[in-house]
């Protein structure tokens, strides 16, 4: 049976984006929404409107609510700005941590370990989620705060295979990916700033691989974005042969 209330459809709108279940520019029925979660349209609007304000959901005037959209211009400027809005962050949280949030990111690696030992993609994915976000609060910029949020939500969207894993290499990367966060932990403890950026970047290239099967020189790789968006995939052109 499912939740109901307001703050169950808040959470598991999160839920269903972040790990695609609801795809790119899906449209959000508010009569469906109040009828499955017994509330009347106006807490379900406020909902949507929240989200919107977070980056999950696009409000169009006289259209209705849709799941945020990806195209190839958004998601390979994500992939040619992201690295660059995670290593500020972390300088940032480096220095402006307090104690309360450390407890906070240490209780979420737990859940995130827990959750890869069982083999949770979607717990994974909401943890792992929130590990970075609880990074960026640490951080306390106004200005980065925002950017970090959508960047967060595209990145769990394009990088969810990588908490399904099914090769040996890709087990490998979830563990080390898990280690990256204890080892974020420590830095951060320790306010080693040069320490933190350096697994900044470690963590990235582990799931760089991800999203490459999404961005290309050429555009995003046609069956990767089918899975997306519900497109057919393009038919590439067959090679011409040698004279």
């Amino acid at each position: 049976m499912a939740m109901k209330g307001k703050t169950a459809l808040y959470e598991t709108l999160k839920r269903r984006i972040l790990t695609l279940e609801l795809a790119p520019d899906e449209d959000l029925d508010e009569l469906s929404l109040s009828e499955e979660y017994g509330i009347s349209r106006t807490p379900v609007r406020d909902v949507l409107r929240q989200l919107s304000g977070e980056g999950y959901v696009d409000i169009r005037e006289n259209r209705g609510a849709r799941v945020i959209p990806m195209n190839h211009a958004t998601l390979r400027d994500f992939f040619l700005v992201a690295p660059m809005i995670y290593e500020a962050v972390g300088r940032l949280a480096v220095q402006n941590w307090r104690p309360k949030q450390m407890g906070e990111l240490k209780e979420c690696q737990e859940r995130f370990r827990a959750a890869v030992k069982a083999r949770e993609p979607e717990i994974m994915v909401m943890e792992n989620t929130r590990f970075h976000a609880l990074v960026g609060e640490m951080a306390n910029s106004a200005f980065l705060k925002p950017t970090l949020s959508k960047l967060l939500i595209d990145h769990a969207r394009i990088g969810y295979t990588f908490f399904r894993p099914t090769s040996d290499e890709m087990e490998t990367s979830l563990a080390r990916s898990c280690q990256h966060h204890d080892e974020m932990i420590a830095a951060l403890e320790e306010r080693d700033e040069s320490g933190f950026v350096r697994l900044v970047f470690d963590h990235w290239s582990l799931s760089r691989w991800n999203m490459e099967a999404f961005i290309s020189p050429k555009g995003i790789h046609s069956d990767a974005m089918a899975n997306l968006t519900g497109e057919k995939p393009k038919k590439s052109p067959k090679p011409k042969r040698a004279a």
